[in-house]
């Protein structure tokens, strides 16, 4: 290879002109319209959002400007006027035409008025581009406020993606501010309609602070709802339960202030009159600086607060690209604390001065309360006295619980309380079911909160060491009737005991614990499985203890059955007795228990249609002689 040729395979050295990207300003509409906003409508809200900001731009230069927004909409067309700073033919080469470009920048029309940064609305610059969404053809008329010798300027674009520029006579636009003339695209007519712009534009900007109306209807309602004085409490109470069912579609079990200065935020949280899922997520409206943002804000609270929904405005929060939800920072964690610092002080307020419109949202919303007193102990203690939980001694507060109860037990499951409740009621073993939501985790965290309380998880052990044991001369005679039990039960892998308790109407009590359900659960699985699944399954069985039928001494029926002397009656008397215990501690059956319950109901049907026979047999007889 000579020089020559390898000289010419080096890369070029020359310096490359750079490129511009190409716009495709259809297909920037499509994904405005389909991915970026969630519905046409938030056209109108760009609309408002630069008219508003061109205003506080303009009175943050002249304080005694006028601040006026006037929209006027037809069939198929709408204009929007406003008394802002307005644009020169300079501005609207570089704000209008390039896509991205935000006129609120310390570089663009706020003139470096940085100090008004803070008080715009608008942060991304896509300003008139969302207007596509709804519009095949934008024409803006401005006059500038800064530059009052400057000539008023039209822009005018297409949805192709063509613009032009031009300068009008005075007479074109003889005050300084900007109107937008907008002419729909083909199926997009009923959303520039007089009836959804003024819905539209009441439900963007009932907040802002400036004189907003379509036509000669006023748009803004102020001061909000929230910050009007009333002549009583209860007529403040009145008019924020008849804003929210305006709102939200509801009347409020309460109303929660929400004033949190330090982050420029004040509204209202409205309590829900009915029990809502923690696992359904609460959305709530939000405002930013008179703005409505979103109407769909999901993390605004804490996620133990889904009991309410809110409604406010802030000027500190970050919306998002889209503008219709807030971004996700240091500012919202901060704001979400503190909202539900005001949710707290009001929860605590109500148990020490209403106690019983305190009852009345508990018996509605414990589960929320309870949530948060997991985390919040000083919210446990406060609520000690108030929140209920279902024990053997009734529907209770755990403080009541526990001061009759120096030793608190509970379960983690709700069967495992069905199994034993009337039981250890009956023996004075104090028990809570903590097998609903949060509850066996409250029960937990009670010696955090009340020194001295002793809490224990209620196990099988527990329960038949409160039950009395049989003297050991009267379980030696029946020492053959319980080898014929436990044979029966051994296919169920269940154990025999035999107690003395009350309620004496109980004739047997099913007891087993989590392990030893596991256990039942790997063993049938084993059984089911092909050669290598029972492997592996039968490599995993555990030492749990079986379950036991304790069968109550005390009960005639059970001493009756205990002096039959028929082996096969005894077995299937005991697998009646099993059955009947699952049944009364409502535990889901296995396919096991089925077959044996089945079997047993055969198997008496047997007994007494053979017994019957026998017995007509005889009478017969008697009667033939």
């Amino acid at each position: 290879m000579d020089s020559q040729t390898s000289k010419s395979s080096q890369p070029s050295q020359s310096p490359q002109s750079p490129h511009t990207f190409q716009v495709d300003l259809r297909g920037l509409v499509d994904l405005l319209s389909h991915h970026l906003y969630s519905s046409p409508r938030v056209y109108l809200r760009e609309l408002l959002q630069n008219a508003v900001d061109a205003v506080t731009a303009r009175r943050a230069e002249q304080p005694d400007a006028p601040a006026r927004v006037r929209l006027y909409a037809e069939e198929g067309a709408l204009r929007v006027e406003d008394s802002g700073i307005g644009l020169t033919e300079a501005d609207v080469h570089s704000l209008l035409a390039t896509i991205g470009r935000s006129s609120k920048r310390s570089d663009g029309i706020a003139g470096g008025i940085q100090e008004a940064r803070s008080d715009f609305l608008g942060q991304f610059g896509i300003g008139l581009l969302a207007c596509f969404v709804v519009a095949e053809r934008i024409r803006v008329v401005s006059r500038s406020a800064r530059t009052p010798d400057a000539a008023p300027v039209e822009w005018t674009a297409s949805d192709d993606g063509s613009y032009t520029v031009r300068t009008l006579p005075d007479a074109a636009r003889p005050e300084p501010g900007t109107t937008v003339h907008l002419v729909a695209r083909a199926g997009a007519a009923e959303w520039l309609s007089p009836e959804r712009v003024l819905t539209l534009a009441r439900d963007f900007g009932s907040l802002l602070p400036y004189d907003v109306r379509v036509g000669e209807e006023a748009v803004t309602d102020l001061p909000a709802p929230w910050d009007r004085a009333y002549p009583s409490p209860a007529n403040r109470r009145v008019a924020l339960a008849r804003h929210c069912h305006e709102l939200f579609g509801f009347t409020p079990l309460d109303s929660i202030e929400l004033d949190v200065p330090l982050a420029g935020i004040r509204g209202v949280a409205y309590v829900l009159p009915s029990a809502v899922s923690p696992a359904q997520r609460a959305t709530h409206r939000v405002h930013l600086k008179g703005m409505l943002l979103t109407e769909r804000a999901e993390q605004l609270l804490p996620d133990w607060a889904f009991f309410v929904r809110c409604v406010l405005d802030t000027d500190s929060l970050r919306p998002t690209a889209s503008r219709e939800s807030l971004y996700e920072d240091e500012t919202l964690a901060a704001v979400r604390e503190a909202l539900g610092e005001r949710i707290r002080s009001w929860l605590t307020g109500l148990a020490a001065g209403d106690p019983q419109r305190l009852a009345a949202f508990l018996s509605v919303h414990h589960l929320g309360v309870k949530s948060l007193a997991r985390h919040d102990r000083e919210m446990l203690r406060t609520m000690l006295p108030w929140l209920p939980f279902e024990t053997t001694d009734g529907q209770l507060s755990l403080e009541e619980f526990a001061q009759r109860h120096p030793m608190v037990h509970f379960t983690r499951t709700v069967e495992e309380y069905r199994q034993v409740a009337a039981i250890a009621s009956a023996q004075g073993v104090g028990v809570v079911n903590g097998g609903y939501t949060y509850d066996s985790e409250l029960v937990e965290a009670l010696p955090s909160v009340r020194p001295g309380t002793v809490v224990a998880e209620l196990d099988a052990d527990t329960v038949t060491a409160h039950l009395d044991a049989v003297d050991a001369t009267e379980e030696l005679a029946l020492a053959g009737f319980l080898a014929a039990a436990r044979a029966r039960l051994d296919a169920v892998q269940c154990d025999i005991v035999l107690r003395s308790f009350h309620p004496i109407s109980v004739p047997a009590l099913h007891l087993d614990d989590r392990s030893t359900r596991h256990e039942q659960a790997r063993a049938e699985a084993e059984e089911q499985a092909d050669d290598l699944w029972a492997g592996i399954l039968g490599s995993l069985r555990g030492s749990a203890p079986r379950a036991r039928l304790v069968l109550n001494h005390l009960n005639p029926l059970v001493r009756r059955i205990s002096s039959l002397g028929d082996p096969e009656l005894i077995g299937t008397a005991t697998e009646s007795l099993y059955g009947q215990a699952l049944l009364m501690a409502q535990r889901p059956l296995r396919p096991a228990d089925t077959a044996l319950l089945n079997r047993a109901f055969i198997g008496l049907l047997e007994w007494a249609t053979h017994g019957d026979s026998a017995h007509g047999e005889s009478t017969h007889g008697e009667d033939g002689r």
